[in-house]
């Protein structure tokens, strides 16, 4: 056995581990970081030459799996064994073996793999050409935006062929600088900080400040510099100047500077400004001391940017200019770039050099006259107007510069003799003028500028009757294409009181313009009627509205398409077209019940008392059917006093709707309302017998209950249960007259058969529970409202209850699971989450409400629990506007009108709370728990709506 001696034995300064085999793994050069790279002539080229092709790898294989024949067949045919391994296995695929790996590889599967090929290459074949060059554009794209190295210094590479052998040796070895300090380690050296310098420091940082008795009551404004010193480490500021605050200075470092002497000499300076400022005479400065820095804080630079990039656009800018001295926009980007800055007369020298070389362009000359004074701009306007005399827009500001009329008046007049046929220019000159010199200007600039359609129609202002029409005809005849002739005749024509002459004159100007193959814009005409219904043309407004309404509107589109213009009529504060709009539908259209009805509501929002009067008596006589035509004709007459014209109408609807039960209802109404009890009575005599219905024979009972006779009212009811046994209302009426006669027990098993009748209902189940609340009975009145749960699931009405129920019982902790398991089940519910509101406390309230807000921000009751909340907090403006918005949101909810009403009588004026009152009477609010109950209360039957107002006002309570 041969010993091998390591090298360290023999030799102290040989390594051991040299001339030993490197161990396996070893990569040279990793331990100090270094890593490896590989050369082109490493890699060698990328496909090899000597691969066989396709064939012979075919024909290879094939010999491969060909059995053997010679004497070691036996051995060769021996199975070999499958790789079971679990590295060789795929969940998917399974084990990574071949399936046919055994089998010979006979001429089929030549023939086979041979067609496979073939069919490959036919693949490879398709799109070749495109694939190709594609790929070519891709690979020059790649080359341009990412170049390889060598080609980047391609061009350097050839210049080395200039370099001399002197400059090749010349050129210093390169040395191994990498990693010399892991290499030549330094031990790190600590020194122990001298006392010195810890006390040094710790003077530093102290500062002694006491404030001068002497002026502690003078000045309020602390007069610091702003000099930040950095010298010695601290700061210094202008209190010595004005011995506000002394702050002793002791110096850190030695310094050359004395910065006492350096404050007193700033002292000196501020003394010498503040003479300078002073009053010659009295004595007495001009400079308010407290304000004066205010104001220099006040002072805003005019320009904060970087200097830098000041200097690159000068550069550029002056480069422009150099370049091409005849392009102006040039000269004017430098002047403003040195306004910008605050050069101002850089920029002045700049703009006028630019006028030298380019004396025709305006934008220069206008640009100049910008940047100098009044005086020196006149004498650059007139040099301009000499090298451009054609130049309206310097001829327009020539004139500005001028501040005597007289003096605009000779500028723009010399303006015009150069520049004739300039509109702006006239048009300046004529405003200056009086009418008569106007007219006569007007005259010659129609001349000068027949096709100004604005001078025509200006000049014809000031004509008069006869004058005018010659001076529009002149003008059709310059402008035969344009419409603002034609309309203003027939303005003129109205003006005139010549009624019958502007609907010929809108004719005939779409006639001529048809002829003159002008498109008739039918937006810009109705513009153009809404325009002379504001000038007060109302016969214009109508004429164009008749005459352009069928203009590009389909046949089947026309009703919709109208109904939508007069809308918009109505948006756009033109009300007359609007009423030509309905007037032009209602002669096309005059059965349809919509555009009638539309018309009406339009006629009542807008119109007078007769206008909306006289349109529903034509409504009812073109659309006799129409029943609720009939009963607002019917209703005007009424609230205007007139009950026999009101009777009278309902007579008339009465033969053309004999089985109306609205009609029938709203004569009884009519009849009960001012005291004719016994024709109410016979109305509904007849109605029962002739229009019989379930509403019949409720409004029936319940005249009888609001006149005091019970058993009739009974007697009704009970009929009427025999012929609608699931009209839920006669139970419920049943059940309170019992209940107001004390009779509970008929009462109860009126209410229980109607929760078996209609079990649907959700009143009768309420009505049923607050029956048996009022005697005393919490627990029945639970039963019937759980049983009402399970009929009716997920029910707001019916959760609001129970929680009443419980809060009646003093039972609040259980009122308020209940309330949160019935906002979990009717999540959406704004009548519970406004009771969630003022269950929580008060400093809680406003969290809740936006969170109710963010849930049902769209329920009336939410809006106006989160109004109380404002209210409570005595947060009155925001209150009162939230009031408007619940109203305005909801206006049939009479507890929110309700509310608003209390709080303006409260909080408001008197004129506020009257408003408040007309626009509820205007509503006729009918909704809102407060409200029906007063309103359908039997002893309130004949109460108006002001009346109820009061007495719901009256019966809420101020939220705290």
């Amino acid at each position: 056995m041969t010993t091998t001696i390591p090298g360290s034995l023999v030799n102290k300064t040989k390594k051991q581990f040299l001339g030993m085999p490197a161990p396996a793994g070893y990569v040279a050069g990793v331990g100090r970081g270094a890593t490896g790279f590989t050369t082109r002539s490493d890699i060698g080229p990328a496909r090899d030459t000597d691969l066989p092709s396709m064939a012979e790898a075919i024909a290879s294989a094939a010999a491969a799996k060909k059995p053997k024949l010679d004497d070691d067949a036996a051995e060769d045919n021996t199975p070999e064994t499958e790789d079971y391994n679990d590295s060789n296995f795929d969940a998917f695929e399974g084990y990574s073996e071949r399936l046919f790996s055994k089998d010979p590889y006979d001429k089929e599967d030549e023939e086979a793999d041979q067609v496979y090929h073939k069919v490959d290459m036919r693949m490879d074949e398709r799109r070749r050409i495109q694939r190709e060059e594609k790929y070519r554009k891709d690979v020059e794209k790649l080359r341009k935006e990412q170049p390889k190295i060598q080609q980047q210094f391609s061009d350097l590479k050839r210049k080395l062929a200039l370099v001399s052998e002197e400059e090749w040796a010349a050129i210093p070895e390169v040395g191994d600088a990498r990693n010399k300090e892991k290499r030549n380690p330094r031990a790190e050296k600590f020194t122990p900080t001298p006392d010195s310098l810890i006390m040094l420091n710790l003077s530093r940082s102290q500062n002694n400040t006491n404030m001068d008795p002497r002026i502690q009551s003078g000045m309020k404004t602390p007069m610091g510099s702003g000099l930040t010193s950095t010298i010695g480490g601290f700061s210094t500021s202008m209190a010595a100047a004005f011995a506000g605050i002394q702050t002793s200075m002791t110096p850190g470092t030695s310094t050359d500077i004395d910065l006492q002497r350096f404050g007193q000499a700033r002292t000196a300076l501020m003394g010498i400004k503040m003479d300078q400022a002073s009053d010659s005479v009295s004595g007495q400065t001009v400079v308010d001391p407290r304000g004066y820095l205010t104001n220099l804080s006040s002072t805003v630079p005019q320009y904060g940017g970087d200097i830098a990039d000041v200097k690159k656009a000068q550069a550029l800018l002056k480069s422009v200019r150099e370049t091409n001295p005849n392009h102006a926009p040039a000269w004017i980007a430098a002047a403003s770039l040195e306004e910008t800055i605050g050069k101002i007369q850089i920029a002045r020298n700049i703009i006028l050099e630019g006028c030298d070389k380019n004396p025709r362009s305006e934008d220069l000359w206008l640009e100049a006259v910008r940047l100098h004074p009044p005086d020196e701009a006149k004498k650059i306007v007139a040099t301009a107007v000499s090298h451009r005399r054609d130049s309206v827009r310097i001829w327009l500001k020539a004139a500005q510069l001028e501040l005597d009329k007289k003096a605009k008046q000779k500028v723009l007049r010399k303006a015009l003799e150069n520049v004739p046929k300039s509109v702006q220019l006239w048009k300046a000159a004529i405003e200056l003028e009086d009418p008569d010199n106007a007219r006569l200007l007007l005259t010659r600039a129609v001349e000068c500028c027949p096709l100004s359609v604005e001078l025509w129609l200006a000049l014809a202002k000031l004509e008069t009757y006869e004058n005018a029409k010659k001076v529009l005809n002149q003008a059709r005849v310059h402008n035969p294409a344009d419409r603002h002739i034609w309309i203003y005749a027939a303005r003129l024509e109205e003006t005139r009181g010549e009624a019958s002459k502007v609907e010929v004159m809108i004719s005939r100007a779409l006639s001529s313009l048809n002829a003159n193959k002008v498109e008739i814009n039918r937006k810009q005409w109705m513009e153009d009627a809404m325009d002379a219904e504001k000038a007060g043309c109302k016969l214009t407004a109508q004429s164009i509205i008749k005459n352009v309404m069928s203009i590009g509107v389909e046949e089947e589109d026309r009703k919709h398409t109208w109904l939508e213009d007069a809308e918009w009529f109505v948006n756009e504060s033109a009300p007359e077209c609007a009423r030509a709009v309905y007037a032009f539908a209602l002669n096309v259209f005059a059965k349809k019940k919509s555009i009638w009805r539309a018309a009406v509501l339009f006629e009542k929002k807008h119109g007078t008392v007769e206008s909306y009067e006289d349109l529903l008596k034509k409504a009812t006589e073109l659309c006799p059917n129409a029943q609720d035509l009939w009963l607002m004709y019917a209703k005007s007459r009424w609230l205007n006093g007139d009950v026999v014209g009101a009777r009278t109408i309902l007579t008339n609807a009465f033969e053309c709707n004999p089985d109306s039960e609205e009609i029938w209802l709203a004569a009884v109404k009519l009849e009960s309302e001012n005291g004719e009890h016994v024709r109410a009575r016979k109305l509904l005599t007849k109605a029962r017998s002739k229009a019989p219905s379930a509403r019949v024979w409720m409004k029936s009972a319940r005249l009888e209950w609001c006149l005091g006779d019970l058993n009739a009212a009974k007697e009704l009811l009970q009929e009427g249960l025999k012929l609608y046994p699931t009209f839920a209302k006669f139970y419920m009426m049943l059940g309170q007259i019992y209940a107001q006669e004390k009779n509970f027990i008929d009462a109860r098993t009126t209410y229980s058969e109607g929760t078996k009748k209609c079990s649907e209902n959700i009143d009768v189940w309420i009505q049923f529970a607050r029956l048996e609340d009022s005697q005393g009975q919490g627990t029945k009145a639970r039963r019937v409202l759980d049983m009402a749960k399970v009929k009716n699931p997920k029910n707001e009405f019916l959760w609001l209850e129970h929680f009443r129920i419980e809060l009646r019982a003093g039972q609040k902790q259980v009122a308020q699971n209940i309330l949160a398991r019935g906002l979990q089940e009717c999540e959406k519910s704004g009548i519970l989450w406004a009771e969630a509101i003022f269950m929580e406390p008060r400093h809680s309230r406003t969290t809740k409400s936006a969170d109710a807000l963010k849930k049902c921000g769209d329920s009336s009751h939410v809006l106006l629990a989160a109004t109380k909340v404002l209210w409570s907090e005595r947060k009155i403006k925001n209150a009162r506007s939230w009031f408007k918005k619940t109203v305005n949101f909801s206006r049939d909810f009479g507890d929110a009108w309700a509310y608003y009403y209390k709080f303006e009588t409260i909080h408001g004026t008197e004129e506020e709370k009257e408003a408040v009152k007309n626009q509820c009477i205007a509503a006729e609010p009918r909704y809102g728990e407060v409200w029906q109950s007063v309103a359908k209360d039997v002893k309130n039957w004949k109460k108006k709506t002001n009346e109820i107002l009061e007495i719901v006002a009256s019966k809420l309570e101020v939220p705290t």
